[in-house]
């Protein structure tokens, strides 16, 4: 399953890997790790964040994806599911529509 991960960092935790220069290291290993298939880096209410695409095979790997940013940078992280217009074809509004509207 197509998911998006958002992650808001809080200010101290990313001023302190900026100071001691490990910043680059740190997102690197974690990208590293969950492989997203995209990812970008924005502000979100004024706090650093992170937006990924991730794919979500199993909801048993949420805290892999999740962990990591909460015990290196004490982040905010959110999943949303996504989909494309093709798999919002798929879902089915017409006949949904017929039984609940």
């Amino acid at each position: 399953m197509r998911m998006l991960m958002q992650v808001s960092i809080p200010h101290q935790e990313f001023n302190e890997l900026v100071r001691d220069g490990s910043v680059e290291q740190t997102l690197s290993k974690i990208l590293d790790e969950t492989k997203p298939e995209a990812v970008y880096f924005t502000n979100i209410d004024g706090y650093r964040a992170v937006i990924m695409l991730v794919d979500l095979a199993d909801p048993s790997r949420v805290p892999a994806l999740a962990e990591p940013w909460f015990l290196l940078l004490d982040a905010d992280v959110q999943f949303h599911v996504v989909m494309t217009l093709d798999d919002l074809g798929k879902a089915g509004l017409a006949e949904l529509g017929k039984k609940w509207g």
